[in-house]
């Protein structure tokens, strides 16, 4: 018979640990799952941290990577910007703390949600080198240098070497870090493919990498116009839960239910305070925020979903935009063919405001891939059409877990054929889809897949279907030009042995009736290049016309 334990004896070890401890021990939960996505991991949140930065301060961002291979197989991370740079007062918190940044307690869209990035790559280094993160940093106050470590067992920041400098330099902040089991590759998962697709995205930004090699790599600013900067809003009523309007109304100074609601969610008017007082009559309105219980928060969330409201606010979104998407696209994949649509803002999880951007590119580059095969990897596989599909979630490449992504679901759900491509995955082509929302809901915290909501996938297809309609014209008008040219030189083989046999039996010259059969032949089937010329008159024609018009107006 086995000896009872009691309760005392089970709960001696019991102890408290920080969520630093708990992400030192699951740092795969935040990306940092093998040796070429690590590193990519790294880059990824130091660039996206400056993107944010750039962009909230109006700047144009100016970004510099350099990776060095270090011995014993570790590696130097260098990131460097022209950002508003970080303040001496925060650089803990905003590089050694996690959970605590600018960005999880705002209703707005940016690159980072949760204030775990550049935390993350601090205590991803601590652990696989034991080395200190180096800063140097110039606001428009102050210019210094320190180095930062975290303090696992309390997630607090430890700070040393600081340094400050009296000279007056250009704004900005740079990285430096050394970290271990992580690898550069020039693959379809490595920091090349990663910043690449990010200036694919953000088509304002300067983006240069020098790689281990010594290659130096520059993807150029495409455009000097900054992209629409998103506003910070309120949350609409019916993407809250019981659970937020508890927590909401627990953490408000405002003097009753009814003023609360009106002051903390966005489309809630005194008139729509009234008809919730009719729907939930057993709450009262008129009680301190603080005083309210689960019970009648439950009653307020059912009677939101009662009630009919506007829509909720798209000034906290940002989206890449049309023109932006064209000229990147052709800057980077060059393609023959390119269409881009923007659908409208739409909600999913009944409040939470998103919008779809999708382009599809075809020839040139597009459907390319960046890397090797992998060993054993036939043509077909999942991982070839990840591969024709650019993920982006707020402006930001999704490289990894790409099976799992919404994005990837719902455009292999999409019968192309009907589109005109065969086979998906062999064609050149390349499917752009940015999702753009304050709050993306990403399916793990490493954020590298969207989950499967159902609004989001349809708002998905009906982007991507949009696209393919603009394609298949452009494809059919291909093959017909090409069905065409292959009748006209099959006829043009018999005009000689025609001219001739004519000529004998008419007397008249064979040159003559040469010229004559070959126009004929032409009016029914005009060769491939001929036709194009004949449409360039025709546009030329149109475009002087359109001029002559705008001048006698």
């Amino acid at each position: 018979m086995a000896e009872e334990v009691s309760s005392e004896k089970i709960f001696k070890e019991f102890k408290e640990h920080s969520i630093s401890e708990f992400f030192r021990k699951n740092s795969q939960m935040l990306g940092y799952s093998g040796k070429v996505r690590s590193l990519t991991t790294i880059v990824h949140e130091y660039v996206s941290n400056s993107l944010d930065a750039c962009e909230e301060a109006g700047i144009l961002p100016d970004i510099s990577v350099e990776i060095k291979e270090l011995e014993n197989g570790k590696y130097a991370v260098g990131v460097g910007d022209n950002g508003p740079g970080i303040p001496s007062k925060i650089v803990g918190k905003a590089l050694a703390t996690v959970l605590a940044g600018t960005k999880f307690h705002r209703y707005l869209q940016q690159r980072g949600q949760q204030g775990i990035g550049a935390s993350g790559c601090t205590l991803f280094s601590k652990i696989t080198t034991g080395k200190d993160i180096r800063v140097r940093a110039m606001t428009e106050r102050e210019n210094y240098g320190c180095e930062v470590t975290i303090d696992i067992i309390s997630n607090r920041p430890l700070i040393s070497n600081f340094v400050k400098d009296g000279s007056r330099k250009e704004r900005g902040t740079s990285i430096y870090g050394e970290f271990g089991d992580v690898k550069y590759e020039n693959s379809d998962h490595g920091v090349y493919e990663y910043l690449k697709r990010t200036a694919l995205s953000n088509p304002h930004a300067t983006i240069r990498l020098l790689d281990p090699t010594g290659k130096e790599s520059l993807f150029v600013r495409a455009t000097d116009e900054m992209p629409k900067k998103a506003k910070e809003t309120k949350p609409h009523p019916l993407g809250i839960s019981t659970n937020d309007l508890v927590e909401f109304a627990h953490r408000s100074t405002a003097k009753n239910v009814g003023v609360f609601l009106a002051e903390a969610f966005s489309r809630v008017s005194q008139g729509k305070v009234a008809e919730l007082r009719e729907i939930a009559k057993e709450v009262n309105f008129d009680a301190a925020p603080r005083s309210l219980r689960w019970k009648d928060a439950e009653s307020i969330v059912n009677a939101f979903k009662q009630v009919k409201w506007v829509g909720p606010e798209m000034d906290s979104l940002s989206t890449i935009g049309e023109k932006q998407i064209e000229i990147a696209i052709r800057n980077i994949l060059n393609p023959k063919f390119l269409s881009v649509v923007e659908r409208k803002p739409k909600v999913f999880r009944g409040g939470i405001p998103f919008v779809v951007e999708a382009g599809i590119a075809y020839g040139g580059d597009a459907g390319k891939r960046t890397g090797e095969k992998k060993e054993g990897e036939e043509e077909g596989s999942a991982s070839n059409v990840e591969g024709s599909v650019l993920r982006f979630a707020n402006k930001v490449p999704l490289l990894f877990d790409g099976s799992n992504c919404a994005i990837t679901e719902a455009v292999r759900s999409i019968q192309w054929k009907r589109y005109g491509i065969a086979r998906f995955e062999e064609e050149p082509v390349s499917v752009l889809i940015n999702i753009s929302s304050v709050y993306v809901p990403y399916s793990g915290v490493g954020k590298q897949a969207v989950a499967q909501e159902d609004e989001i996938i349809e708002e998905i297809k009906l982007a991507a279907m949009d696209c393919g309609r603009t394609l298949q014209r452009y494809l059919s008008g291909i093959r017909n030009m090409a069905a065409q040219e292959s009748k006209y030189k099959t006829i043009m083989r018999y005009v000689d042995q025609l001219s001739g046999d004519l000529s004998e039996i008419t007397g008249k010259s064979s040159i003559e009736i040469k010229a004559s059969l070959k126009a004929l032949v032409e009016s029914r089937y005009k060769p491939a290049e001929g036709r194009r010329l004949a449409e360039e008159e025709k546009e030329n024609e149109a475009e002087a016309d359109e001029g002559e018009e705008e001048a006698e107006e």
